[in-house]
């Protein structure tokens, strides 16, 4: 079976979970996140282990799934906000646990742990809070999520196709030789295609609102691709793992999510 038909069937597959459960409701969509949390926090942990670096595993897939848990529990109003606060007491904890560690490079552990949290669970536990309140389950419930999704989908197919055909100029050689500012141009038109689009069936924002959206989500979404493609090369792996045939990881497939996703929470918060 050729790359081509591999990343076709899988992304059929990760289209379809995703949206499912988005139409699902919070609860199946956040219960299938916390399962890609901590896949992704185990990606980013055997990384640290090509860097020379020693994480304690256990703690850190207990943590995340802490904090993951705290987040989504508070979006959906289940806890008060105030106990978020209690997710700093993460920060002594790891360096505890390192303190009784036989480590050689235990700051560089407790920095590494607390990154994987902040750069991979925080954001995707902050998804949970892209469905509209007083809603249950449906289209109307998780509009915004999925015009997140399609906006990012669609541009990052637009930026492959545009980038593969037109692709001369390279936007960050250093980092990601193959991106090109054609691709970059190409996925933008198709983000705002999108954008326009969906404004007609997902009422929750005006056109603008979207257009507005998908800049961000483009800008940031990309930011996130040469992020983890920095993270990739200064460790010497071409994908961060192989759970996802044709597409690499984890980490791969959502490292636009990571950056992308905090900054649309706080537009759509203050939108609503």
């Amino acid at each position: 079976m050729n790359n081509f038909v591999k990343r076709t069937i899988t992304g059929a597959f990760f289209v379809i979970a995703i949206v499912g459960s988005a139409l699902l409701g919070a609860k199946v969509f956040s219960s299938l996140f916390l399962f890609v949390s901590l896949g992704g926090m185990y990606e980013f942990l055997k990384i640290g282990k090509k860097l020379g670096l020693s994480p304690a595993r256990f703690p850190a897939f207990l943590f995340a799934f802490l904090v993951y848990g705290l987040i989504v529990l508070t979006l959906t109003g289940l806890l008060n906000p105030e106990w978020l606060l209690s997710s700093l007491l993460l920060i002594p904890a790891v360096m505890t646990i390192e303190l009784f560690r036989k480590s050689e490079t235990a700051f560089l552990n407790i920095g590494f742990t607390l990154l994987g949290i902040v750069w991979i669970v925080v954001p995707l536990a902050l998804l949970t809070g892209f469905f509209k309140p007083g809603q249950e389950t449906g289209w109307l419930h998780s509009g915004a999520l999925l015009g997140f999704f399609l906006i990012l989908w669609i541009y990052d197919s637009g930026a492959y196709i545009f980038g593969s055909i037109f692709g001369k100029h390279r936007m960050y050689e250093r980092i990601s030789p193959k991106k090109s500012w054609e691709g970059f141009g190409g996925g933008l038109l198709a983000g705002y295609l999108t954008a326009f689009l969906i404004s007609a069936s997902f009422l929750e924002f005006t056109l603008i609102q979207w257009l507005l959206i998908a800049t961000l989500i483009i800008v940031f979404g990309t930011l996130g691709d040469l992020i983890e493609s920095m993270l990739k090369r200064e460790a010497g792996v071409k994908d961060s793992g192989s759970i996802l045939p044709g597409h690499g990881g984890i980490l791969d497939r959502f490292d636009a999510v990571f950056s992308a996703a905090p900054v649309i929470f706080i537009v759509i918060s203050l939108l609503r």
